[in-house]
């Protein structure tokens, strides 16, 4: 959902085939000491194929990839949300003033509790640890886009993770086609692991939180626009389009040719993002250089959008990002997707567009702009991936 140009590879993504072997890494410039780290395994990580290696111009440098402190010469703004219920309005501009500048920030005082967030963190590495085989019972597939997946692609190369996806309220909803006319719908139901049944009460008791966060930090995005703070609120209530993710990135032999998930934007109204201890995350700043998100275990990284980027009419951009890995030690970040209902056509909010600023995309159904996108990670239906800019005007 949220990497552009994610696609299911074939399984295991290894490539059997010598020639085969020999053209992918001639394509992507792989030296002769890149080589020797090809490996394969029943387990994708066990070791590293061609499949995984980034083409030269997007891998990260060497000193991001393992954490140099270079990298936090720069670092996106952090908001402390303690002061809401009297600051309201400097909590505002600040809202508005990091998307506007950066896309991304941070906040403190957030209001969900740290034994849910450590009650997450605990059970998500369980569930992780265990063998793979055990984590193919709730495997994701063409039928469910919910449950376990290590078979990720981003911009048509793996991405080295693994990852777990689940729906707030135990369902996703999609259209059941694209079609215009099409008004059906499908229901996706989380699949939950029979040998781990404490992990459903730590991922429901954190979505809960999450969503309740996602609420509001979407009435301060819109309030920071000018407009009633519940302007959007409609458009989320009984929402079964969002999504929670836990991802996990494996240590990796080599961090410089790989990355955890390349260069994406995500297609969502906002995300919620609890980085954990290692670094990992960066951002492509509006000058072009990608700098490292620090770590700060007491917060969350927030990110605007697409959909935030069409509600605003650009005024808002959504920025992309990466996930880069390292050799020494494994990483887990947890993402919470917050979008609005299927049933949603989206467009810019009226109120922000007149004679002197048009429109600058043509209104379109949200369920069924997914629905397409999801249906692309599974089959290639002959066309490129819809993106935003498809329903750009020209103005």
């Amino acid at each position: 959902m949220v990497a552009e140009g994610a696609h299911l590879p074939r399984q295991h993504c290894f490539v059997s085939a010598q020639e085969e072997q020999k053209e992918k890494e001639a394509i992507l410039g792989l030296a002769s000491d890149d080589r020797e780290l090809s490996g394969s395994g029943l387990n994708p990580f066990d070791g590293f194929d061609a499949s995984f290696v980034v083409p030269p111009e997007h891998r990260p440098s060497r000193h991001l990839a393992t954490g140099s402190s270079e990298s936090f010469a720069r670092d996106i703004p952090v908001i402390d949300l303690a002061s809401l219920g009297y600051e309201r309005k400097s909590i505002v501009q600040q809202v508005g003033r990091a998307c506007e500048e950066w896309g991304f920030f941070q906040v403190v005082n957030h209001g969900v509790p740290q034994t849910i967030v450590q009650g997450l963190k605990d059970e998500a590495k369980k569930f992780f640890d265990s063998p793979r085989g055990m984590k193919l019972q709730v495997k994701r597939t063409a039928d469910n886009p919910l449950g376990f997946n290590d078979g990720e692609l981003t911009k048509n190369v793996r991405d080295w993770k693994e990852v777990y996806d689940m729906a707030p309220g135990g369902f996703f909803e999609l259209p059941a086609d694209f079609e215009a006319d099409d008004t059906g719908s499908v229901i996706h139901r989380n699949q939950w692991p029979s040998f781990l049944p404490s992990l459903r009460r730590a991922c429901e008791d954190y979505m809960e939180a999450a969503e309740k966060l996602a609420f509001t930090l979407l009435e301060l995005m819109v309030e920071s626009m000018g407009l009633p703070p519940c302007r959007t609120h409609k458009h989320f209530e009984s929402s079964r389009t969002s999504l929670f993710r836990m991802n996990h990135y494996p240590v990796c032999p080599a961090p410089e040719l790989a990355l955890g998930v390349s260069r994406h934007k995500d297609t969502v109204a906002l995300t919620i993002l609890l980085q954990g201890d290692v670094e990992g995350l960066e951002v492509k700043c509006q000058d072009g250089e990608w700098i490292t998100v620090k770590p700060n275990p007491e917060a969350f990284v927030i990110n605007v959008g697409d959909v935030m980027q069409v509600y605003s009419n650009d005024k808002y951009q959504s920025i992309e990002h990466r996930v880069v890995v390292n050799k020494n030690v494994e990483r887990y970040s947890f993402p919470y997707f917050f979008s609005p209902g299927h049933w949603v056509d989206l467009g810019p909010i009226p109120e922000l567009t007149s004679d002197q600023c048009l429109p600058k995309y043509k209104s379109f159904n949200w369920g069924k702009y997914l629905k397409r996108r999801f249906d692309s990670n599974y089959k290639d239906l002959g066309v490129p991936n819809l993106q935003i800019s498809d329903y750009r005007v020209n103005v």
